[in-house]
């Protein structure tokens, strides 16, 4: 039997409610796998806990989550903590801590999901998004000359290195050849001289190792136009840290709602633990109303098991939702239903108990 250990940080607001649904869909693989099994231990970690000591995570938090298969989030965010504290202290210290370089963002309409545009059929909505996860805009280098002075200046300096563009701007075509897709690139290499220039010499240079891959360069404005107006043009996306977490969250717009968005922030090489998370943040206004919609939990479930190899259930996880929005009985509200958070993962394991 393979077990796994799964490191649960609830977070703040909603992040709890949506967890316990993923965890009683985890817990029913268990029961109809033989093969698998599953060690939760939680943290109490994020931003409620930090207005109680100070902290987002425990000193020693990384040296505690080294040890585990995977972490399974539910989302930080509490009024009266500053978004960059939350951001940095907790999400971006695992993601750069365990070298979590690559985002997995899947927008993709399910059957029975809602969509605002008009005249767009199913189908055309099913991108990947690979972000890069560990530099970029989001290095954190910089600096704060003058505070508070007239002549105040603030610098905030994107990094890009060789090998952190190069390594996810290859896994990318990886994916691409794999699954027999089309690979676009975003950047925005008009304004940024140095950084976007490089980013698309890079997906070049990678490139002619992957002649069989057919490919797309946009500027970002550009791509977020066409991701409303033809999104059908996009399949598997790779782009900088930035522009992929701006543009999955159009993504997540156009393809369910932020309640259907899920997230892997992958260290592929398994040398780390990887960290799975839904996307929508903590909500803290909707907190304890039992309203919150969990798919978007239940889905990064269904990518932690594709990554721990065990593709067939990533898949059965994903069906089942779909089957569970095309019955439209068992929905929370922001979908136009009346059921409550804790009735959903009930209602996926009954879809997953016929599988």
């Amino acid at each position: 039997m393979k077990r796994f250990k799964i490191a649960v940080i609830p977070g703040d607001g909603i992040g709890t409610e949506v967890i316990n649904e993923g965890i009683k869909v985890l817990k029913k693989i268990e029961e109809l796998e033989s093969s698998i099994s599953f060690e939760f231990k939680t943290f109490p970690w994020g931003c409620e806990y930090y207005l109680k000591t100070g902290k987002m995570m425990d000193d020693n938090g990384m040296e505690i989550l080294k040890n585990f298969d995977a972490i399974y989030l539910g989302a930080v965010g509490f009024p009266g903590v500053p978004d960059h504290i939350s951001l940095w202290d907790l999400l971006l210290k695992i993601r750069k801590g365990f070298d979590q370089y690559i985002n997995i963002r899947p927008v993709k309409l399910l059957k029975g999901a809602p969509c605002p545009l008009k005249d767009v059929k199913r189908e055309d909505i099913d991108m990947l998004f690979i972000r890069e996860n560990s530099e970029g805009e989001y290095a954190g280098a910089g600096d704060w000359l003058f505070k508070d002075k007239p002549n105040e200046v603030v610098l905030q300096t994107g990094v890009f290195s060789r090998k952190g563009t190069e390594r996810v701007i290859r896994y990318a075509y990886e994916i691409a050849r794999k699954e027999g897709k089309t690979l676009t690139s975003i950047s925005k290499a008009n304004a940024l001289n140095y950084s976007m220039v490089f980013w698309d010499e890079v997906f070049k240079e990678v490139g002619k190792e992957y002649p069989d891959v057919k490919t797309y360069s946009y500027l970002v404005d550009a791509a977020a136009m066409f991701m409303v107006k033809d999104p059908k043009r996009f399949e598997v996306v790779v782009t900088s840290n930035l522009f992929g977490d701006i543009l999955t969250d159009l993504g997540a717009a156009i393809a369910g709602g932020m309640g259907l968005a899920a997230g892997a922030n992958l260290n592929p090489e398994k040398k780390f633990p990887s960290m799975f998370e839904p996307i929508h943040g903590s909500a803290p206004d909707i907190a304890g109303k039992e309203i919150s919609n969990p798919l978007a939990s239940i889905w990064s479930v269904s990518q932690m098991m594709d990554f721990f190899g065990y593709e067939d259930w990533g898949k059965k996880i994903l069906d089942a939702i779909e089957e569970l929005l095309i019955d439209g009985k068992t929905l929370t509200p922001d979908l136009g239903g009346i059921a409550k958070t804790s009735e959903i993962g009930k209602a996926i394991n009954k879809i997953l108990e016929k599988k």
